[in-house]
């Protein structure tokens, strides 16, 4: 079975959206998800599953998290190799200065259309640096995420459509699910 990494956007951030992670794994074996297991507060599951469309079974969790919850959650999903090419293809990787807690990969459902693409590569970073991958972005924020103007401005171009984590958090997903395969 393959491992799986589901990412929830935006939820237990800045007091709303509140998904207690024991009901999330709890929710996640109901839907016959299996060895489920949550990273931090911030919506990061790690999972193996019998569905082959991955797609299918994000799509499912999400019905299942607004009817428990009450509140629509996107879900978005990698494979662990899926992960690890993510981490393979880092744009930054070479760059020393670089660090992994200012180092965020967008996690896209779906590449971005080229109209979508032209219009983010028009924005004006102020110190940030964005580099486009397949369905990822990543986006060095040399001075924190948590003061930026241009992230705002990425995410209403995006229309909500993707959820950030940083370096450190991605390749702990990455650890997680690769221990979950061996």
């Amino acid at each position: 079975m393959p491992v799986i990494i589901g990412l929830l956007r935006g939820v237990n951030v800045g007091g709303s959206h509140l998904v207690p992670m024991q009901q999330l794994r709890d929710l996640c074996c109901s839907l016959g998800l299996q060895d489920v297991k949550t990273y931090l507060q911030s919506g990061n599951l790690i999972f193996s599953t019998k569905e082959r469309n991955i797609d299918a079974a994000a799509k499912k969790l999400e019905t299942a998290l607004e009817q428990k919850f009450g509140f629509r959650v996107d879900v978005i999903v990698r494979t662990a190799e899926q992960l690890k090419d993510v981490i393979a293809a880092n744009p930054f990787a070479k760059r020393r200065e670089v660090a992994p807690n200012k180092l965020h990969v967008v996690f896209l459902g779906n590449e971005l259309s080229t109209e979508t693409k032209k219009a983010i590569a028009a924005l004006q970073p102020d110190k940030e640096e964005l580099r486009f991958g397949g369905r990822e972005l990543y986006i060095y924020f040399p001075d924190g995420v948590g003061q930026s103007k241009f992230m705002p401005r990425v995410t209403r171009l995006l229309k909500n459509s993707g959820t950030a984590r940083n370096w450190n958090t991605v390749t702990k997903l990455l650890e997680i699910a690769e221990e979950m395969q061996e």
